[in-house]
């Protein structure tokens, strides 16, 4: 009697998962510059065709796999205040963003020409903002409107990171929090 074999995803899911690994395992290791799609395929054990049938180009792919990397794994810290919070999560996210990684992650979303991507990230960082401002109303704070946040706090952190006019310090971080509140 045959055994009966249950998808988990599907062939779809398991080639997006392997070109993802194969790229975040090549950007360990050579510049951006030095990667194909030739490349990337023959790893993955896929044809170039079906990254370019998936993905369309280079930067689209590069795109999708920073999306992923910035998914956020988990709920902000919980430091028992709205201000904590949000103190600690705009130093976590400039720290992330500013760094090395971080920027060329920026940079792979931003040069992809997929507003997709774009919009992807920037529904995590709403995503966030919201489950911080619901914890604060959830222990009776105020609580905060998260597109004025956007403005005067998330909006400067990234302007500052991607032209690197100024360092988005812990210091500038909590200073943006307390000029918001």
């Amino acid at each position: 009697m045959a055994r009966e074999m249950i998808r988990q995803g599907g062939r779809s899911a398991r080639i997006q998962a392997e070109v993802h690994d194969t790229v975040n395992r090549l950007l360990e290791t050579l510049d951006r510059s030095a990667i194909t799609v030739p490349m990337i395929a023959e790893q993955a054990g896929v044809t170039p065709s079906t990254i370019y049938r998936r993905w369309g180009d280079l930067a689209q792919l590069l795109a999708d796999v920073a999306v992923a990397r910035m998914r956020p794994i988990a709920d902000p810290e919980d430091t028992g205040s709205m201000i904590g919070d949000l103190i600690a999560f705009l130093q976590q996210y400039a720290e992330e963003m500013s760094s090395k990684v971080g920027r060329e992650l920026l940079a792979d979303v931003i040069s992809s020409y997929a507003e997709e991507a774009s919009q992807k990230c920037c529904v995590f960082t709403y995503q966030h903002l919201e489950t911080l401002n619901n914890r604060a109303l959830e222990r009776g704070e105020a609580g905060f409107d998260v597109d004025r946040l956007v403005d005067v706090a998330v909006a400067p952190v990234m302007f500052h990171i991607l032209f690197g006019d100024r360092d988005v310090s812990a210091e500038y971080c909590s200073l943006l929090i307390q000029q918001a509140f």
